[in-house]
């Protein structure tokens, strides 16, 4: 999934901080069909340990297979995403994310890394000031 590395450490910590809300996108693969109930309760919040963990989209990514499920979150929170399927009864087999504060793995192949080009470095301190 989408990984970003830097030197900068005030913008790491910007993009990383959970106060900081940043939008990241997640395929998920889970070990079971996610249920309608289930699926509705993780769109109302559930509460985990630490606090609410809202989810901001949550969609099946094929109608064939209802263990694919599309998730999209502003929260940093440290595995955030396996607890809150663990948390209704689930567990992640695979956990891909394929957006990072605008940021896709498009065109870069599994193993791949690439620079940042000057646009995506202003995008992301964008976002790291808040807007």
């Amino acid at each position: 999934g989408v990984l970003l590395l830097t030197n900068d450490g005030e913008l790491a910590q910007q993009l990383t901080h959970p106060s900081n809300q940043i939008r990241k996108v997640y395929q998920v693969t889970l070990d079971k069909p996610l249920e309608k109930a289930d699926f509705e309760t993780i769109l109302k919040g559930v509460v985990l340990e630490d606090g609410p963990a809202p989810v901001d989209v949550l969609a099946y990514t094929d109608p064939r297979d209802k263990r694919n499920v599309g998730v999209e979150i502003h929260s940093g929170r440290n595995r955030i995403v396996r607890r809150i399927f663990e948390h209704v009864g689930y567990d992640v087999k695979n956990l891909d994310r394929v957006l990072f504060a605008g940021l896709t793995k498009k065109n870069v192949d599994r193993g791949k890394w690439r620079y940042l080009n000057e646009k995506e470095v202003r995008t992301l301190k964008h976002f790291s000031k808040g807007k």
